[in-house]
């Protein structure tokens, strides 16, 4: 049989060629060989603007228009103190994982070339770093230069016989350096700028060094740096070779963890379990997790137990023994209360767990050995390993008491705990040499380690925000604590803008190709209704009779998926972004202004591209028929909710208009009752509106949003809109329709709930379905407090699971269900201007209409699926950052101000409880010792939900008690923010 190996003599370019072998498992478990042939070239550029060499004879890359790409590396880089004719860097992986910080920074690491083979290395190792290294590439300013050193002859390296993969890459790493080190010195001679390796590999370090390579560990080439010292603070402690320090054994204070491969057989034979990680919010030293073999959440509780995991952790746990299992805890436990004064410089101190968190939980014990009962303990489990950290940047301040007074005066390096924003996450130890000039400031930092002999985790300082509570500092604290990317839009978005620019208008003739298969709607008569000062109006209105006494009723949805085409840079960076963040004081948006609030936006008076769903429906709410189309629409005005309410009730008001408003307001009524006839939840939410001082932008006054019948109609049409396109996109799609569920929620998420409302007013809680359980809020109520039925449905929301979206091939039909809207199916439709998940709809259903063809992102499942998990987070955080804005202006609008107001009570503990009060659509915690100068004494009546407080002053607390509070605001100590403290002043 013939060989099918090229040779050298057969064809002359065979010795241009290599093999590239990858082995993986296939499904069967069977091990498949592939190998794939790799043609190398000597036609890569350098990218140097110092090189004519490769701008001449070179193979140029072109953009997206054929343009050439210019050259990144400057022809005149910076210099250092080692290197003063100026240097390129080239980073190995392990700089850029550790240290991706440092490379962001606009002081230093500029002219920066980008190995394919670190790139690549990157992407396996951590996505995040990568996508961070990716927008770095995009920076005209930074000049990072991704140069293929796998392709390129001189610079692509063979792995050798025994060679350990790293140990290849380190290589040609090394190989690449000296090649850009030749070739430049080729071209430039003496005058050529050096080519430096950067890594904190010691065994690469001392390689390059053998090899003749210019070669640096971080810490050594950030010292011959302008902001040196500063930029210091920004290594990783493990990773500067002075602070590594030798441990002993005995040092260690947490257990070792599992290996991953005892961690997966004990996962899969259900001796171990794996699920997040979360940590109370009322107690550091409890955490919980849901795994699929319990009913309920296994409780961890303790330093010791908790072993090291951070909330949000992908943790792997063991139970503990029955005799072991205990009560959730009933005591406000604050780590800053138990933690305060302590030494950083102490962390590997015998004293692992310290004399107040021992006096914390053996109050814990005691109260459970005095319960007669046994019914109510948990199982309790223990934390055996990590299998993957929800490690990110966090925002804090520095714990005035950790600081010593040497480290306040000078320079040197000194050990402090940084208090995060979020009390969930453990203080952090940092290592830097500006504590005087970071006390009092918002800072951002990251965890880089949390060693078994180490009390708290290590990590280090990435940049300061600005002054505590100032305007700026706390709004883009709060920005980065949830992940919204709030950073201008990069020039290449911008490109996919129409040239136009504002002025681009519908086309008159209605030959031109935007109006291909478009309906002309321009002469309905169409409305937007939507709060007050929208900008970016997502959808509009209209109704009509019809002749056979039906009636015709059209949604119209931006046509964003006109102007953000498939596979764009304005696509890519909507998919990251996900959703537009709404503040109190400003907006975050998915798309550019000039869509969202002109070109997209459907305002009144101006002819705008839509997508509309029709429907023709009876005097009863029911659909006889439905199509959808894209349209060209004009809308004849746009109101806010109370304009339009105004208009609906002023009996003088009998315009055609008016009377189409009345129209969909009746039918809005009867959709709302057939949705909670089908068993829909009315759940609740504080709901509160922060008004601003319209010239400086400060917040004045909290005012409860009041509900209108209008808000009602916009909802009960856009829920019907996204089931109507859901079906659609659906029979189209089964395997790529992208749409939203709701998952029931485990019975058990009530059980608390429901025995709370049992002990304290009599009342059932039925779970079985959702209709059972619209049915038995429906019967919660007070005959003298009115609010109560809102409060149990607030406390009722917070049992829920999150709604997600999901791509319908990962799940099976009844699992499509929507369980708080009682519907089988639903999507995103209607809000494109400000949802990614509602333009991918858009796509899709316009590919369902045979509008245009489906492009290949929208129907790969995988893509769809990690869109999904994307959007979700985003989502969320999005929520997230909405209410921790309204809760920071909420403190800024009470400030220097005091108020009482009626509040109820929500949760008790045994040192506390927590009181909501509606006015201003916040809670708060009131301890015991807020009541008296010495912490009074108190009987906590769990079982009843009673707390008795004796000494001075005798109160009776009970759960859902209705109670009088002073509000004030208070700048948390703990965490830095300011907010609202509240004082009893009386129960009813």
């Amino acid at each position: 049989m013939a060989s099918l190996k090229r040779s050298v003599e057969s064809d002359p370019l065979a010795a241009n060629i290599s093999n590239k072998i990858y082995v993986r498992s296939t499904k069967s478990g069977k091990v498949q060989k592939i190998v794939r042939e790799v043609y190398l070239r000597r036609d890569i550029p350098c990218s140097s603007k110092l090189c004519r060499e490769c701008q001449h004879q070179m193979l140029i890359p072109k953009d997206a228009l054929g343009k050439p790409i210019p050259f990144v590396l400057s022809d005149s880089p910076a210099g250092t103190k080692v290197f003063p004719q100026g240097h390129y860097l080239v980073p190995d992986t392990n700089a850029f994982l550790t240290a991706m910080d440092l490379f962001e920074q606009e002081s230093a690491f500029y002219d920066v070339i980008v190995l394919q083979i670190v790139l690549e290395e990157l992407r396996n190792r951590s996505l995040p770093l990568y996508n961070r290294l990716i927008s770095l590439t995009k920076s005209e300013d930074k000049r990072f230069y991704v140069f293929f050193n796998e392709f390129r002859l001189e610079t692509h390296v063979a792995r050798l016989e025994g060679e350990t993969v790293n140990d290849r890459n380190d290589r040609a790493v090394r190989r690449a350096v000296a090649w850009y080190g030749e070739h430049l010195a080729r071209i430039k001679g003496k005058d050529a700028p050096s080519i430096v390796m950067l890594s904190n590999d010691r065994d690469n370090l001392r390689k390059a060094k053998q090899e003749g390579i210019h070669a640096c560990s971080l810490a050594d080439y950030v010292r011959q740096l302008k902001d040196g010292e500063k930029l210091l603070d920004m290594i990783p402690e493990t990773q500067d070779r002075d602070q590594i320090k030798e441990k002993r054994p005995g040092d260690n204070l947490y257990s070792e963890y599992f290996s991953m491969s005892k961690m997966m057989t004990g996962v899969k034979s259900n001796l171990l379990h794996q699920g997040i990680f979360n940590v109370s919010p009322y107690n550091y030293l409890e955490g919980s997790i849901r795994v699929p073999a319990f009913p309920k959440a296994l409780l961890i509780l303790g330093r010791e137990n908790i072993n090291r995991a951070v909330d949000g952790d992908l943790v792997v746990v063991e139970v503990l023994p029955k005799d072991q299992w205990k009560e959730p805890s009933t005591q406000v436990i604050e780590e800053d209360a138990i933690t305060k004064n302590e030494n950083p410089d102490a962390e590997e101190s015998d004293d692992f767990v310290s004399e107040r968190e021992r006096k914390a939980l053996q109050e814990e014990v005691k109260r459970t050995h005095r319960k007669t009962t046994e019914g109510h303990a948990q199982p309790t489990a223990k934390v055996v390993g990590v299998i993957k950290r929800n490690w990110r940047q966090y925002v804090g301040h520095i714990d005035q008491s950790s600081v010593s007074q040497s480290a306040q005066q000078g320079r040197k390096q000194d050990s402090v705990f940084v208090i995060p924003m979020d009390k969930k996450i453990p203080k952090i130890r940092l290592r830097t040499r500006q504590v005087s000039e970071l006390l009092g400031k918002r800072i951002l930092v990251t965890i880089d380690a949390w060693d078994r002999s180490s009390r708290h985790p290590s990590g280090h300082f990435v940049r300061s925000l600005g002054e505590l509570e100032t305007k700026a500092a706390e709004t883009e604290a709060l920005l980065l604590e949830y992940d919204v990317q709030y950073r201008p839009f990069p020039k290449t978005v911008l490109d996919c803008l129409p040239k136009e620019g504002h002025d681009w208008r519908v086309p008159q003739s209605l030959e031109d190709p935007g109006w291909k298969d478009r309906q002309d709607l321009r002469d309905l008569l169409i409305c937007s209704i939507d709060p007050i000062g929208c900008q970016d109006i997502d959808d509009a209105l209209h109704s009509r009779p019809l002749p056979n006494g039906n009636f015709e009723v059209g949604v119209h949805i931006a046509d964003v998926s006109h102007f953000v085409k498939p596979g764009n840079a304005m696509d890519a960076e909507a998919s990251i972004r996900g959703t537009t963040v709404y503040l109190v004081d400003k907006r975050i948006d998915m798309l550019p202004m000039l869509l969202g609030t002109d070109l997209c936006s459907l305002k009144p008076y101006v002819e705008r591209y839509a997508f509309s769903v029709i429907w023709e429906m009876t005097s009863d709410a029911d659909i006889v028929g439905s199509r959808f189309t894209k349209s060209v629409i004009k809308s004849r005005e746009a109101f806010s909710y109370e304009q339009a309410q105004l208009r609906v009730d002023d009996s003088s008001q009998q315009d055609q208009l008016t009377t189409s408003i009345r129209t969909l307001l009746a039918l809005s009524k009867k959709l709302k009752q057939k949705r909670l006839d089908a068993g829909a939840l009315s759940l609740s939410s504080p709901e509160v509106k922060v008004q601003m001082e319209s010239e400086t932008s400060d917040p004045i006054d909290v005012k409860t949003k009041v509900h209108l019948d209008t808000m009602s109609l916009v909802e009960e049409f856009m829920l019907l809109a996204n089931t109507s396109v859901a079906r659609r996109i659906y029979e189209a799609f089964p395997q790529t329709a992208i749409l939203r569920r709701h998952g029931a929620p485990p019975k058990t998420n009530f059980d608390e709930l429901a025995n709370q409302l049992k002990v304290k007013r009599g009342l059932d809680l039925s779970v079985e379905s959702s209709r059972a359980l619209a049915d038995s809020l429906d019967r919660c109520v007070d005959e003298k407090e009115p609010f109560f039925n809102t409060l149990v449905r607030i406390m009722a929301t917070r049992c829920m699971m999150s709604a997600e979206y999901f791509c319908s091939g990962t799940q099976a039909y009844p699992e499509f269900r929507h369980y708080g809207l009682a519907s089988e199916i639903y999507t995103h439709f209607t809000s494109p201007i400000r949802r990614y998940a509602d333009l991918m709809a858009h796509r899709q259903l316009a590919a369902a209409i045979e509008y245009e063809a489906i492009h290949p992102s929208t129907r790969s499942r995988g893509k769809l699926e990690a869109v999904c998990k994307n959007i979700n987070v985003r989502h969320r955080n999005a929520q997230l950052a909405g209410r921790a804005s309204i809760a920071y202006y909420v403190g800024q609008a009470l400030r220097g101000k005091a108020t009482e107001e009626d509040g109820f009570v929500m949760k008790i503990f045994s040192n506390g409880f927590v009181v909501l009060v509606p006015r201003f659509g916040i809670e708060s915690l009131i301890r015991l010792r807020d009541l008296a100068e010495t912490e009074p004494q108190a009987e906590f009546d769990a079982e009843n939900y009673v707390l008795r407080v004796s000494g001075s002053r005798e109160v009776r607390v009970e759960l859902f008690q209705k109670v009088r509070v002073r509000v004030t605001d208070q700048k948390d100590e703990t965490t830095g923010k300011r907010g609202v403290r509240m004082e009893l002043v009386k129960t009813y």
